[in-house]
């Protein structure tokens, strides 16, 4: 598996959100090895396939963003068919519950020591507590983000995706066994677009982040290699 970063340069993922291969290759060969991972979300995959995992993965470590949520046996299914790729990290949703986490770790030991870090996705980062309470949540963020990751986690995920919001609080109650993976994040000043609970680089590491996803920061730039470096430069030793 991929190991935990111990240096500022092993904490970044640059999000390639492009529905063409083409434009995300361009992309990761600009940033010139800047972001430590590549990832490989939705959009992408749906529009090139497995092909652009098979191509991305020859130039980085791919965490593949697809947040798998179906019935164990389905979900076991995909990650069979996704571990001979070789993806570096997978996304389940944690709502898809004990069972089918569970049924993603069985598949994902059977490729041994070269499987997959197996994510469970707690709560979006585009929600919050309003939106939570319409999907029929009780409580604020914090509170479900908590309650799915010791469910996630004791079914057998090795890590999470979570807002920086919740860090700390992960930290506090799990303990720094747990890989904890950090989307949302944006640069002081930078346009937070869709996202509702954001934090910059420096303040998600500070809190015990593992890796921090950034997107449109990066591929908007004008120099996206440039753009990845002044983030890993601004991250605490």
């Amino acid at each position: 598996m991929l190991a935990r970063p111990q240096a500022p340069g092993g904490r970044l993922i640059a999000a390639l959100d492009t529905p063409r291969l083409d434009e995300a290759l361009s992309l990761a060969d600009r940033m010139g090895g800047a972001p430590a991972v590549l990832k490989l979300g939705l959009e992408l995959f749906c529009a090139e396939g497995p092909a652009a995992l098979d191509a991305l993965t020859a130039r980085a470590p791919v965490f593949l963003d697809v947040k798998l949520h179906d019935i164990p046996n389905t979900v076991a299914g995909a990650i069979r068919a996704l571990c001979p790729r070789g993806p570096a990290m997978v996304t389940l949703h944690a709502g898809g519950g004990p069972a089918m986490i569970a049924a993603a770790r069985e598949a994902a030991e059977r490729a041994g020591a070269t499987r997959p870090i197996l994510l469970a996705v707690t709560v979006l980062t585009s929600m919050d507590a309003a939106t939570l309470h319409e999907v029929g949540v009780a409580g604020g963020p914090s509170q479900q983000v908590l309650r799915l990751a010791r469910m996630a986690l004791a079914a057998g995920a090795d890590g999470l995706v979570c807002s920086a919001r919740e860090v700390a609080m992960l930290r506090d109650a799990l303990g720094e066994d747990p890989l904890l993976v950090v989307p949302g994040i944006r640069p002081a000043g930078s346009d937070p677009g869709d996202q509702a609970r954001v934090a910059t680089p420096e303040e998600a590491v500070a809190a015990g982040a593992d890796w921090i996803v950034v997107g449109r920061p990066i591929t908007a730039a004008a120099d996206p290699g440039a753009a990845a470096r002044a983030i890993v430069a601004a991250l605490p030793r």
